[in-house]
């Protein structure tokens, strides 16, 4: 008899982190279109197809096979009686020398600046740190996203620099600034400029 492996999730105090299903296609498409606006800054185009159905069932598989394979830990943040709030993904994992991967997130705009993320980032970097085992998260924003920035600070991840035409945001390369966290800091505070 077939059996389908139990979905991965993490809890918080006052969150659920899962994978992604397809069950989850209409709270998704619903919350990235109210929000449209509001994450538009801060998010390369998307493919025509990325907010149909068929377009979510391909991130459902690959977020499937990205799990099974270790490459990464694609999330959906769930609160209160599994609203979507919105979504983080440790992805481009390493493994060996590296032990590193790197964060991304985005969160609907009802949601913001309610101290979700910042919950959810602190559950997936201790995750990743005590059970995956890595030694370093990476993550990257625009130096003008005062709020990510901000939650990477204020989530022990320290500035470490700037990187040229690092990806297509809304369309052009964007400049970004580089933080990471370590397992095992002892940098003491980076400022940031």
């Amino acid at each position: 008899m077939f059996r389908r492996r139990p979905h991965f999730a993490l809890t918080t105090q006052s969150l659920v982190l899962r994978q992604p299903q397809m069950g989850d296609f209409g709270q998704w498409s619903n919350l990235l279109q109210q929000s449209e606006e509001f994450l538009k800054p801060w998010e390369p185009h998307r493919a025509p197809d990325h907010y149909t159905r068929r377009g979510f069932r391909n991130r459902v598989a690959w977020a499937e096979r990205a799990m099974q394979n270790g490459r990464a830990l694609p999330m959906f943040l769930f609160a209160d009686e599994d609203i979507l709030v919105g979504g983080l993904t440790l992805d481009n994992i390493r493994k060996g020398p590296s032990q590193a991967g790197t964060v991304g997130y985005w969160i609907g705009e009802p949601y913001a600046r309610r101290g979700y993320m910042r919950e959810a980032l602190n559950a997936v970097v201790e995750y990743a740190f005590r059970d995956m085992d890595l030694s370093r998260i990476e993550a990257a924003c625009l130096p003008e996203n005062a709020a990510s920035r901000s939650l990477l600070e204020t989530s022990g991840f320290k500035y470490e620099g700037v990187a040229q035409s690092y990806l297509q945001i809304a369309g052009r390369w964007r400049t970004h600034v580089l933080y990471a966290n370590l397992r095992m800091d002892r940098r003491g505070r980076v400022e940031s400029s």
